[in-house]
């Protein structure tokens, strides 16, 4: 074992990523070359071991030595000033089991193959506002949007005139560095105000939906607290659309930079779903690595002696570049047999609705890759400024 531990290098100053397309930074393929973990600082908090391998990363992800709850006792490394409650995303078991066991139910395969006929639908629909109102279309308002927002506000509930206001919230609740604390925080608020009154409608007036089903295991079962019951619903709003409304478009971004993959895929429309795992294993979402894991016990990984209480960001995008791991891993090619890549992350933590977002993932390429032949690019992208996802904000197309 390397012990790198006792003469750390000075760190280096991270993250790698600029938030203009969705390229990944030259200094993960070096970093992944370099024996042991790379060490950091982030532009706040203590720095940190950066895990950029595959097997690392998934180690670090999936090992229960390494602690999400644990960074409420730190100055924790992070892209924004204040420090910020995480909710679900900062617990360990068996708090963190106790709460996704709830939601779980709602997010399995088999439930969300149900609502596959209506996101198909609702995407043809969108596809033919597009037609009908001609381009140029802006595809991230007018499309990649519209799709998740719809599908989770139907999932908690929330009404169809209420959804503008959470756009603004969502934004807040991602942004690095646009907002003061004070800004920050009132946005906070509000959107948990919001949440508590939609609650309260909701026990007065119960519905078929998941946040109906969270009010029972709050109030019959007393299985969670009103804080979590609140949290729990402004997790899953924010989560349950905000990557998958920016993967839209960063997937169509990629597809026209490799012409003869989207040729490929308009051809064999079958490949779309592979074609999406190829996608999230390639397109590297996150501006950084987030949500540090604190040692609760020195721990070797990759070479590297990780301390009892020293942290470890894991670069989801760089893992899944691993050479060791996948074969010829810069390039994208939608037929390749992908297995394991950590687009949705791994262990505890794994996205709750990855196969909600895969089915959206899917029918949104599905609709408008047979029924728009021609879409292409149409204008200049503007990207996310000092947002933890990178994607387009506006995206203008044509067909």
């Amino acid at each position: 074992m390397t012990d790198v531990h006792h003469a750390p290098a000075d760190p280096v100053s991270y993250p790698f990523n600029t938030s203009s397309g969705i390229e990944l930074s030259d200094a993960y393929a070096h970093a992944r070359e370099v024996p042991g973990l790379l060490r950091v600082q982030l532009p706040y908090g203590e720095p940190a071991w950066l895990a950029t391998r595959y097997a690392d990363a998934r180690l670090v992800l999936g090992d229960r030595r390494f602690s999400r709850a644990e960074e409420e006792r730190h100055d924790a490394p992070r892209q924004w000033p204040q420090t910020r409650p995480g909710g679900i995303l900062s617990m360990d078991p068996p708090h963190h089991t106790r709460l996704r066991t709830l939601v779980a139910k709602a997010f399995t395969v088999h439930r969300v193959e149900k609502m596959r006929p209506d996101i198909a639908r609702l995407a043809d629909g969108l596809v033919d506002g597009l037609i009908e109102t001609g381009p140029p279309a802006d595809l991230v308002e007018d499309y990649a949007l519209p799709i998740p927002v719809a599908v989770i506000c139907q999932l908690l509930g929330v009404p169809v005139e209420d959804r503008p206001l959470f756009r603004e919230w969502s934004d807040a609740a991602l942004s690095t560095s646009g907002l003061t604390p004070e800004e920050y925080d009132t946005k906070g608020e509000e959107l948990r105000a919001y949440m508590a009154g939609l609650v309260e409608r909701h026990r007065a007036e119960a519905a078929d939906d998941l946040m109906s089903a969270l009010i029972q295991a709050r109030d019959v079962d007393d299985r969670l607290s009103e804080p979590e019951l609140i949290d729990l619903c402004v997790a899953i709003l924010v989560a349950g659309h905000e990557t998958t409304a920016t993967q839209i478009p960063n997937f169509l971004f990629a597809l026209f930079e490799h012409p003869e993959q989207l040729r490929r895929l308009r051809a064999e429309p079958a490949l779309i779903p592979g074609a999406v795992e190829e996608l999230m294993r390639f397109v590297p979402i996150g501006a950084g690595a987030a949500f540090p894991r604190y040692a609760t016990e020195d721990i070797e990984v990759g070479g590297t002696l990780v301390r009892a209480g020293e942290p470890v960001l894991v670069a989801v995008g760089s893992a899944n570049r691993d050479a060791i791991r996948f074969s010829a891993p810069g390039v994208l090619d939608i037929g390749r047999e992908v297995s394991q890549h950590l687009g949705f992350g791994h262990g505890v933590h794994h996205c709750l609705g990855a196969p909600l977002a895969r089915v959206e993932l899917q029918e949104a390429l599905r609709a408008l890759l047979t029924r728009l032949p021609g879409l292409r690019p149409a204008g200049d992208i503007v990207w996310k400024e000092q947002m933890i996802v990178r994607g387009p904000r506006t995206m203008p197309v044509g067909w």
